[in-house]
């Protein structure tokens, strides 16, 4: 882009935006050999003519493409521009300033790289260059603002600006989804850490052209650890997406993360309860020629689970059951209201078809459990029908409300039949 020069003015400002040359992309028909059209996709692959040879998967081509014109400006680039001031006079301009400023919609920023201070004199035919870069961290409109001033031999002080406008798109698409889990249960009857989150991020390329996926992490806040779920066997194994790097125009990748909440945030209910921040996702990629561009999000939200009053949670449960014994079953109470409650456990076989039933006494008084504590009890169950079987029918009553919270599906064990 250039600004005219005026008619009274002895300087001419140009601005250039400085750009890479870009490689013809070559968008790869990938196939497997069993396809029933894969012959035919591999002929069209070697007759492309932006394919390079010897390279039938490389995602760039050999031609090179010249840009048009001013191009697209991504967020998380970074935008560099050539600045001149030339003396277009055959008279001598002295005490030069350039000031170039970038303007967006929340801040002015100072981009200007050359010294402060006024350059003493410009002679005929000679130009002050400067380079200035910045990273692109703001969507919308962009404004460069360059102002020159100098002082005429016979001291009159000149001065005018030029303005430049560009806009900011949108490289990645973005989205997230949380899914909330229970207690899980570890080898040989274990419990893990419960409450853990697992964020699915999903993300889309809406720039015009390929790119390729450097660094993708999600750096949680700081009630989370965080465990990276996309390669297949640890951090040292091809990821989950295979090695093509390579992200076509409107192409979706997915990323799972596992959120651990700090043992730190088990000591008060409603700490657990409260955690809403995840924490941010950390993208970084590269366009055909090597430029990077990064993207940091905002702070991930999730909608924290509702407990209510009392929650159950399993602490201890087999896997597998011979048909026809009992086995045992841990569950702990905690109670996450702001009284002390005094609770009734009643036991109930839901359906007469269900594979389990329970053993013991049902309308046992379990006592006052305090605010904020928790309260293991053991329960006993048999199996009567082979199968998958789920573990419901726990109802725990409120003595003070007379009101009772029911808890149905909390475990689920596999009931095996064993050979006499």
């Amino acid at each position: 882009m250039e600004g005219s020069r005026d008619r009274e003015q002895l300087l001419a400002l140009k601005v250039m935006r400085l750009t890479k040359p870009t490689l013809m992309p070559h968008q790869t028909l990938v196939s497997e050999s069993r396809d029933l059209c894969g012959d035919a996709l591999a002929r069209l692959n070697d007759v492309e003519v932006a394919r390079t040879p010897g390279l039938s998967a490389f995602p760039l081509g050999s031609l090179l493409t010249l840009p048009q014109n001013f191009g697209n400006i991504f967020l998380g680039e970074t935008f560099s521009s050539y600045i001149s001031v030339h003396n277009d006079s055959s008279q001598l301009c002295k005490e030069i300033t350039l000031k170039a400023d970038l303007q967006t919609g929340s801040q002015r920023l100072s981009l200007s790289s050359v010294s402060p201070q006024p350059i003493p004199e410009l002679q005929p035919d000679h130009s002050i260059d400067d380079v200035i870069h910045h990273e692109v961290k703001e969507l919308g409109t962009h404004i460069l603002v360059c102002a020159v001033s100098y002082m005429l031999t016979s001291g009159e002080r000149m001065q005018f600006r030029k303005f430049f406008k560009f806009q900011v798109l949108k490289p990645l698409d973005v989205k997230t989804k949380f899914y909330n889990a229970e207690k899980l249960e570890a080898d040989e009857g274990l419990p893990l850490q419960s409450d853990e989150v697992y964020l699915e991020a999903q993300i889309q390329n809406i720039t015009p052209g390929p790119i390729y996926m450097e660094h993708v992490s999600l750096d949680p806040s700081q009630q989370y650890t965080a465990s990276e779920l996309n390669n297949k066997d640890g951090k040292d194994v091809a990821p989950v997406f295979g090695n093509m790097a390579s992200l076509a125009p409107n192409d979706t990748r997915q990323y799972l993360y596992c959120l651990t909440p700090k043992p730190e945030l088990y000591q008060d209910a409603r700490l657990l309860k409260g955690v809403t921040n995840i924490g941010k996702l950390d993208i970084v990629w590269k366009t055909t020629m090597g430029e990077r561009g990064r993207l940091q999000t905002s702070q991930l939200q999730r909608v924290a689970p509702g407990y209510g009053d009392i929650r159950l949670t399993v602490e201890s449960v087999p896997d597998t059951v011979a048909l026809e014994s009992t086995f045992e079953l841990v569950c702990r109470i905690t109670n996450c209201c702001e009284r002390t409650m005094d609770l009734t456990l009643v036991l109930q076989n839901v359906t007469s078809h269900s594979g389990l039933l329970w053993c013991g006494v049902s309308g046992r008084q379990l006592g006052k459990l305090p605010h904020n504590e928790s309260l293991d009890i053991p329960l006993s169950l048999i199996s009567i029908v082979p199968g998958l079987q789920t573990i419901s029918g726990l109802r725990l009553t409120d003595n003070f409300l007379k009101r009772t919270y029911e808890h149905d599906e909390i475990a689920q064990v596999f009931v095996v039949a064993v050979d006499s």
